[in-house]
């Protein structure tokens, strides 16, 4: 019996440190040593030049960025392996004529939390009507806030992402499930080798966008905020009968992420939405950034 229970002890402690593992962590040098340099240096002034503020709201802290000044404001929204700053090309372009708030989203797991905590931080901003620009999730995202709140939103970009549909649940439901149970090292580890079997090769083998990325996965997002955004992606809702607010759908015709099904299903909830398809997969503001912003000045200055 006395040795059943040191091999039993021996088990716990094996599982328990193959569970703490530590995830995988690279240096900023290491991530990024096959993007371009000029490209890494301009991300790193970016985030010299311009770091987010905190707000705490109903006890969790969010991360976020405002800057600009001018008389309209962007909202943009990240999709689930972003930040703040991955829109920093836009940021840059748009913040000379407009008013910018990025987020960052903080560890909730429901749509609610989402909106409650992107409003408070308008409103501290002073910012009562907006533009929102928003991708994958944020593209979910963007479509709730302008169900519930259409006399906020003047125009709503959005991009590489689908409308209320179970079809998410049903094709990765079973996995999504067993995120809060996965070692934290394994979740990082799978999504990084995503990353580079389906985003790398459909970006057009943008080691820039690769590198942006694997660094989330290497210390800046967490296995709670992953598991939380899965969850608020295959949360559902009811959208409108009609929508009035002006929309851009941006979609990639060879989105690795959004099938061609759940691309016909959100035009189809928007018939009246201007549309433009590229072919550069799930992050085209990061792979061609030029492209990408010149389609939201266009849209925004009509």
């Amino acid at each position: 019996m006395r040795r059943l229970g040191w091999i039993f002890l021996a088990l716990v402690l094996f599982l328990g440190a193959v569970y703490l593992w530590p995830a995988p962590g690279q240096s900023f040098e290491q991530v990024y040593a096959s993007a371009p340099a000029e490209k890494v240096a301009a991300l790193q002034a970016f985030r010299a030049n311009y770091p987010p503020s905190s707000l705490e709201v109903d006890g969790v802290n969010w991360e976020y960025l405002a800057t600009g000044s001018g008389a309209q404001t962007i909202l943009f929204l990240h999709g689930m392996t972003g930040s703040y700053d991955i829109w920093w090309q836009q940021i840059e372009t748009l913040r000379d004529a407009n008013r910018v708030v990025s987020v960052t989203y903080p560890a909730v797991d429901s749509l609610a939390e989402l909106e409650r905590g992107v409003l408070v931080i308008l409103d501290q901003e002073g910012v009562t009507t907006f533009n929102v620009v928003g991708t994958s999730l944020g593209g979910y995202l963007a479509q709730y806030l302008v169900a519930r709140h259409p006399e906020r939103i003047q125009k709503a970009v959005f991009s590489n992402t689908f409308p209320p549909t179970d079809l998410y649940q049903e094709k990765y439901g079973t996995v999504g499930s067993l995120i809060p149970y996965v070692p934290e090292w394994l979740v990082m580890n799978i999504l990084k080798g995503s990353f580079e079997s389906s985003i790398y090769p459909t970006s057009g083998n943008d080691d820039f966008t690769l590198a942006f990325l694997n660094e989330m996965v290497s210390g800046r997002m967490r296995k709670a905020q992953v598991s939380g955004r899965y969850q608020c992606v295959v949360e559902q809702y009811e959208l409108p009968a009609e929508t009035r607010v002006p929309v851009l759908i941006i979609e990639a015709s060879n989105d690795p992420l959004v099938d061609l099904e759940l691309r016909q299903q959100l035009k189809a909830s928007y018939p009246d939405a201007q549309i433009v398809t590229v072919d550069n997969g799930h992050f085209p503001y990061l792979a061609t950034p030029e492209l990408y912003t010149q389609e939201l000045i266009t849209f925004f200055n009509q």
